[in-house]
């Protein structure tokens, strides 16, 4: 238990490691469906009698997972959730290489965003506007944190995720064809503006001071959501999940027809 616990809390443990913690029959469900690896499952044993407990049970056994039943209380003493989950599950980190993401359709670079709702919230919002994939690049917080990993819902395992640095993944998507776009609060093109059916890597900044002037000076182009109010700003999480949506209905009107996600098997 002491090991669980030292992976809920350190990332360099789980990096080290290359595993993480899942928490809660939601998101070891949605790493069953998506063929995550699994090192072992663990139980609370008051739940085993439950007809879904009882079936993750039996999906992982029958891949050859290890299933471990705890005495009632003691999964309370290890897991981060504040609400006591009745299972949870050591899984192979559902990173994917740099090198092995494409550029089709729309890239978000997460850089130097700490917040893990944020964070969360803005792989869930890619996985359903069908986003090709989502890079974390800076001091920006670990994908793979327990707070992050519930605040995606489960799409941590449907779309891919990559870490690496700013200047290695602009490296890797420097192409004519795709068109790289910084986020700023006000003075960019409108993303209504903006044509984002095109391959597009765009770089969302810091909760609290966006983006450094010499990042945005690396993008061609810069892009602000025009807001009718009175606020200073809008969530990272949130400004992220409109963009994203803007590029799927404008993928859609050009179309004409029911949008297609840009994600593609790897």
């Amino acid at each position: 238990m002491r090991r669980l616990r030292r992976l809920i809390q350190k990332r360099s443990l789980r990096w080290s490691e290359g595993v993480c913690v899942i928490e809660g029959p939601d998101l070891v469900e949605a790493a069953l469906d998506a063929g995550v690896e699994f090192e072992a499952l663990y139980v609370d044993v008051e739940a085993l009698g439950r007809e879904r407990i009882s079936a993750l049970c039996a999906r992982g056994e029958g891949r050859g997972v290890r299933i471990f039943s705890l005495l009632a209380g003691v999964l309370d003493k290890v897991a981060d959730a504040q609400t006591a989950q009745p299972v949870l599950a050591v899984v192979r980190l559902p990173l994917v290489p740099l090198e092995q993401l494409t550029s089709d359709g729309l890239v978000l670079v997460l850089h130097d965003v700490r917040d893990p709702g944020n964070a969360g919230t803005i792989i869930r919002s890619s996985d359903a506007a069908g986003v090709s994939s989502v890079v974390f690049t800076g001091q920006s917080v670990d994908p793979f944190n327990p707070k992050t990993l519930r605040a995606t819902a489960g799409s941590i395992f449907h779309i891919p995720v990559a870490v690496a640095t700013l200047d290695a993944t602009l490296e890797h998507f420097s192409s004519p064809e795709v068109q790289t776009i910084a986020t700023v609060v006000r003075g960019g093109d409108s993303i209504r503006e903006l044509d984002l059916t095109r391959p597009s890597v765009v770089v969302i900044g810091n909760e609290s001071e966006g983006l450094d002037d010499e990042v945005i000076a690396r993008c061609a182009l810069t892009a602000s959501i025009p807001m009718a109010g009175r606020s200073e700003s809008l969530n990272a999480g949130v400004a992220a999940s409109l963009l994203a949506f803007e590029a799927l209905w404008q993928r859609q009107d050009k179309n004409l027809a029911s949008p297609r996600p840009s994600l593609k098997t790897l």
